[in-house]
């Protein structure tokens, strides 16, 4: 099932996306933003794992191909730590093909994502960290509703914790509406 934003669609991932995904991961400055280390396994043991991964995906996390409107595969998103009890997610995004920066691109995934998460999923809150730094993600996230709720230290990285609740979402959608 295809998700539509203004200039994305989400969309199941794909053993297609192999490539790209393997370039993105293996790229020093998107591994730094995802506060990652590159991965250092050759394309063919990645595809390998890929393919598996494509048949049996990780429980609770649910990973998107993000595509621009002419089909072009640009980045990736997820919902994941999925807390049914508590109805929240955090959310993650990607935008790994840089002719896509600064031009909108992760904002309408970012509010498709959310409208699909509150719309169909029926979560109540959903929220993502950013490394502290990542100043663009940050403006990214705060156009999308998303506010800054906390920091955290992990892995020796500093994060800024961002939400937004299924009140306020409605709320904006009211406004905008």
């Amino acid at each position: 099932m295809n998700i539509n934003g203004k200039k994305v669609i989400i969309r199941p991932k794909k053993a297609s996306d192999a490539g790209n995904d393997y370039r993105w991961q293996t790229d020093q400055e998107l591994s730094a933003l995802d506060a990652m280390i590159p991965t250092q396994m050759s394309y063919r043991e990645f595809y390998r794992e890929y393919i598996n991964w494509l048949k049996h995906p990780y429980a609770g996390r649910i990973t998107f191909g993000v595509d621009n409107i002419e089909g072009k595969h640009i980045g990736n998103c997820v919902y994941y730590n999925i807390d049914e009890l508590n109805q929240e997610t955090e959310i993650g995004i990607m935008i790994g093909d840089r002719d896509f920066w600064n031009q909108g691109y992760g904002t309408d995934v970012i509010s498709t994502l959310i409208d699909y998460v509150f719309s169909l999923k029926k979560f109540k809150r959903v929220y993502l960290k950013t490394l502290n730094d990542n100043y663009r993600a940050r403006k990214c996230f705060e156009k999308c509703g998303l506010i800054p709720c906390g920091h955290r230290e992990q892995d020796g990285y500093q994060f800024l914790l961002m939400d937004l609740s299924y009140t306020k979402w409605q709320e904006s959608k009211k406004q905008s509406g």
